[in-house]
C-alpha cells in the first residue's frame, strides 16, 4: 500500500480526493493523510511513519508549501513532493524545484495527470528506498561473508559460475581456543560470547595482516585459508602471532578465572574451492574441501595447549624458515600410515 499525504487549506480537497480514488482506498492499494498546512502536515508525518510522498499546495496558513518542502527536504529527505498549485508561474516552479520538489502540477486538478504524476513519483520513491535497503542489507552481509566471495559474486558471470569449483594450491589453519568448551558450562552466556568474540577478534586481525581468508567460525575454532606466494610461511607467521597475542590477553576482572590458550593444525597442499551446499535450500557455502583440509583439523585435534601442529612435507618446505621440534608420528582417523609431526617453535 502507498501512504500518500494530501496537504491543502481547501477541506473540500479531502473530500474530491476519496471520491476520485475511492477504488484504490477499497482495495488498499492508496492511503491518503490529509494536512491543512504546512506545520500540520510535519506534525502528522510524526505521527504517520511510512508516508511516500506528499502532494502540497503552496499558499496556505501558518506555513506555506514552498517552506514545507525546505523542512521535508532536511528532516525527511526520502519523501517525494508534488506541488499542485493554482500559482503556477515560472517563478513559483523554479522555487518548488530548487528546494526538493519531484513534479509540479496546475489547478483545477487534472485527476488523469495526478494519477500519472502520483504512480510516476511512487515508483522513483520506492526505487530509492529499495537502492537504500540494498546498501544496508549489503552492509550486514558484510559482516558474515568473506569480501573475496561478495567479489566472486559481484561478477558478471557468476550465475553460470555458481557451482563450478577449482583446484587449487594453498594451506589451511585450524585454531581452536583451548578448555572453552569447559568454561562455557560454568560461565553465562553472555560472558562467553563477549570472551570468544575477543579471542576471535585477535586472530582475525593477525590472519587478515598476513592476507589470509577467513573461511568460518566453528564453535570456539576459526578455519582460515592462505593462497598466493608463500602460503605456507604466512599461514605459520600468522599463527605465530595468534598464539603470543592470546598468551597475552589480560584476565578480566568478574569472570571465572581462565587463561586462553590456542592450538594449531596447519597443513599445506591441493584442495578443491567452490560453492557446497543445498540447491533445494538455495543455501551455499563458499569454502575449500579435501584431504589437507581434514589433515589441518586433525593435526588441530592432535596438538596441545600452544602447539601449532604440522604435518613432515610441510616441515620440508619451511625448515630453513621456522625453528621446529619432532614430536614423533601419530595415527590419525582415516589415515593408514602414522604421520610424522612437528611443533612450530619460533
Amino acid at each position: 500500500m502507498a501512504k500518500i499525504m494530501v496537504v491543502d487549506d481547501e477541506t473540500d480537497l479531502e473530500i474530491l480526493i476519496k471520491q476520485k480514488f475511492r477504488k484504490q482506498i477499497r482495495q488498499n492499494e492508496y492511503e491518503f493523510v490529509f494536512a491543512i498546512n504546512g506545520r500540520d502536515a510535519l506534525e502528522k508525518l510524526g505521527e504517520n511513519p511510512g508516508i511516500d510522498i506528499v502532494l502540497s499546495d503552496i499558499n496556505m496558513p501558518e506555513m506555506d508549501g514552498l517552506t514545507l518542502l525546505s523542512e521535508l527536504h532536511e528532516s525527511s529527505p526520502l519523501i517525494k513532493a508534488v506541488i499542485v498549485s493554482a500559482y503556477g508561474d515560472m517563478e513559483n516552479i523554479r522555487v518548488a524545484m530548487n528546494r526538493g520538489a519531484f513534479d509540479f502540477i496546475t489547478k483545477p486538478i487534472n485527476f488523469e495527470d495526478l494519477t500519472i504524476t502520483m504512480e510516476k513519483t511512487l515508483k522513483h520513491a520506492m526505487e530509492i528506498r529499495k537502492t537504500l535497503q540494498a546498501i544496508k542489507e549489503n552492509n550486514i552481509l558484510k559482516m558474515y561473508v568473506d569480501e573475496n566471495v561478495l567479489n566472486f559474486m559481484g561478477g558478471q558471470e557468476y550465475e553460470s559460475k555458481i557451482m563450478a569449483n577449482e583446484n587449487i594450491e594453498g594451506t589451511i589453519m585450524f585454531v581452536d581456543v583451548c578448555g572453552f568448551t569447559k568454561i562455557s558450562e560454568t560461565t553465562s552466556p553472555d560472558i562467553v560470547v563477549s570472551m570468544l568474540n575477543t579471542y576471535f577478534d585477535a586472530m582475525v586481525k593477525e590472519i587478515m595482516e598476513q592476507d589470509g581468508i577467513i573461511d568460518k567460525f566453528i564453535g570456539d575454532a576459526v578455519m582460515a585459508v592462505f593462497r598466493g606466494e608463500y602460503h605456507l610461511d604466512r599461514a605459520i607467521d600468522a599463527a605465530l602471532t595468534i598464539r603470543n597475542q592470546v598468551n597475552s590477553l589480560p584476565k578480566e576482572e568478574g569472570k571465572e578465572t581462565y587463561q586462553p590458550k590456542v592450538s594449531i593444525g596447519i597443513k599445506s597442499g591441493e584442495m578443491i574451492s567452490g560453492n557446497i551446499g543445498s540447491a533445494t535450500l538455495k543455501r551455499l557455502d563458499y569454502t575449500v574441501i579435501g584431504d589437507s583440509v581434514n589433515t589441518a583439523a586433525r593435526l588441530q585435534d592432535a596438538a596441545k595447549e600452544n602447539q601449532i601442529i604440522i604435518c613432515e612435507s610441510c616441515y620440508e618446505q619451511v625448515k630453513e624458515a621456522f625453528k621446529c621440534e619432532n614430536l614423533g608420528s601419530i595415527n590419525m582417523k582415516n589415515k593408514s600410515q602414522p604421520l610424522t609431526v612437528y611443533n612450530v617453535i619460533e
